[in-house]
């Protein structure tokens, strides 16, 4: 801990974490080992946090943009792509809007995606961070929705869902944009800590069963969804 900074490190790489951005959790860690970026792709990354996707799609050699709503969390990837010895054109705007015109080999994003039982939303940067509005599907809809017009021809759409949206309710989403859903890894992990309010409204949403009906879940399941357009 230096001045406030996190220092965090992995996959060969060091990051800094400052205040007000949101440390690394298991999913994120998921999606990196899963997404697959490859040398000479135009990748985008949104919502990316301190970077921590991008900066190892840069290391391979993709060419990345990576985007985010927080200030603070574009300074923190310019300063870990210049940390870690590569370059990643970090800017700041919404979902899709910093990148209006252009085309990607890969659009991908571990988004904000615990549902929020209504009136139950705050401001608070990590609340922020895992918002996904009343059903946690706020912010993916409109990433799975954007993507085709921001897709190459055969390029995909990487993403990751909580099991108990729904893998069926996923691509369902996924063919209704145009591109070809598959599911490219799951994995088991510990249940996040939450309220008995939230839980309850998980489990109303829980359409494909995935939560036990009694007490708190010890682990949920987590899938990295791809969509390729045709």
């Amino acid at each position: 801990m230096d001045d406030g900074v996190l220092l965090y490190a992995y996959a060969g790489c060091v990051f800094r974490v400052p205040d007000g951005v949101q440390p690394p959790k298991a999913g994120s860690r998921f999606f990196c080992r899963h997404l697959h970026a490859r040398a000479g792709e135009r990748m985008l990354e949104i919502g990316a946090g301190i970077g921590l996707a991008s900066v190892i799609a840069a290391r391979v050699g993709a060419s990345v943009v990576a985007t985010d709503v927080v200030p603070e969390a574009v300074e923190s990837i310019r300063t870990n792509a210049a940390l870690n010895g590569v370059s990643v054109d970090a800017r700041l705007g919404d979902c899709y809007a910093p990148v209006q015109g252009e085309r990607f080999d890969l659009v991908c994003s571990n988004p904000p995606q615990m549902p929020t039982p209504p009136g139950r939303e705050r401001r608070d940067a990590a609340a922020a961070a895992d918002n996904g509005g009343i059903d946690g599907w706020e912010m993916l809809d409109r990433i799975i929705a954007g993507a085709p017009a921001r897709l190459s021809p055969g390029g995909r759409l990487v993403f990751t869902i909580f099991g108990f949206l729904g893998r069926k309710t996923a691509f369902a989403k996924v063919e209704a944009a145009g591109l070809v859903p598959a599911v490219v890894a799951s994995e088991t992990q510990s249940f996040p800590r939450i309220g008995f309010e939230r839980l309850d409204h998980l489990r109303a949403l829980d359409a494909e069963h995935t939560l036990s009906v009694v007490g708190v879940p010890a682990t949920v399941e987590r899938l990295v969804i791809e969509g390729r357009r045709p």
